[in-house]
């Protein structure tokens, strides 16, 4: 009786030690948040667009803090950067078009706010134009990354989808003696403060560019697919312009005004028929 009271009150002592260690494991998971970034693309005038991603990271400076601000010594400030990823992916921008997206990287966070992530770029970065291969020129984005400023609100417990759209056709620069720079032009939004314009565009034996603009600036862009069809994804709540420039001269340019978007809303604009000239 003596050993069986022994054995049992050892078995309640091992329950307890395990539903305490339950419950601080959950806590502390509760306290983090999880955040992924994904990539996507605008268009270019190229027929690939590879970029050598080997690390990204996210800040939560100050607010009003410098972007690009270095130490005293003229070196990068590492302070604050926490990775998210730093295995290298090498992805081909033009691939990641009407709402095709790659995962980046992904982390549990702390709650906060962070305002900052940067891209950090190796050397494998390409183009390839008109069946030629050029290598693609990063002056600095191997010291200092490649920095976005962000507006996350981040809280325990939750999940994120950050989204940073690379627009290749204004990132890259041709010089004119056949090297090509790249000086990027991106965003980052939180794909879940967002929503997306869609349609079909006929004639669809051409490509067209779909641009979404916002007091006469391009925000983001696309251009169709086999079918005609497009997707314009990470749209903050506002109201856009979407213009249709065919690649054909047998059809003028198209624009559909006033298109609201509010936030996590698909917006359907059907079919859109291009007018011959």
């Amino acid at each position: 009786m003596y050993r069986s009271l022994q054995t049992l009150g050892a078995a309640v002592l091992a329950l307890l030690v395990l539903f305490t260690g339950c419950d601080v494991n959950d806590e502390a998971t509760n306290n983090k948040a999880q955040i992924t970034v994904l990539l996507t693309d605008a268009p270019g005038d190229f027929e690939s667009v590879f970029i050598d991603i080997q690390e990204v990271q996210i800040n939560a400076n100050a607010p009003g803090e410098d972007d690009n601000s270095d130490n005293e010594d003229g070196e990068e400030n590492d302070e604050g950067w926490i990775t998210l990823n730093d295995d290298p992916v090498r992805a081909d921008l033009l691939e990641l078009r009407n709402g095709d997206t790659i995962q980046l990287g992904g982390n549990a966070l702390d709650a906060g706010n962070y305002n900052q992530i940067r891209l950090i770029l190796g050397n494998d970065n390409e183009i390839i134009k008109d069946g030629q291969s050029f290598p693609l020129q990063t002056p600095s984005a191997q010291q200092s990354g490649l920095k976005l400023n962000i507006d996350a609100n981040i809280e325990a417990g939750e999940t994120y989808n950050l989204l940073v759209d690379f627009d290749a056709g204004r990132s890259i620069v041709e010089t004119g003696n056949a090297m090509f720079i790249l000086k990027p032009v991106l965003r980052a939004v939180m794909l879940e403060e967002t929503g997306t314009i869609a349609g079909t565009v006929q004639p669809a034996d051409f490509q067209t560019s779909v641009l979404a603009m916002a007091n006469d600036e391009t925000v983001a862009s696309t251009t169709t697919g086999p079918n005609g069809g497009f997707s314009i994804i990470g749209l903050t709540q506002g109201t856009y312009d979407v213009t249709f420039n065919p690649n054909s001269d047998a059809f003028t340019d198209t624009t559909i005004t006033n298109v609201e978007i509010e936030i996590d809303e698909d917006v359907d604009l059907g079919t859109i028929t291009l007018n011959e000239q």
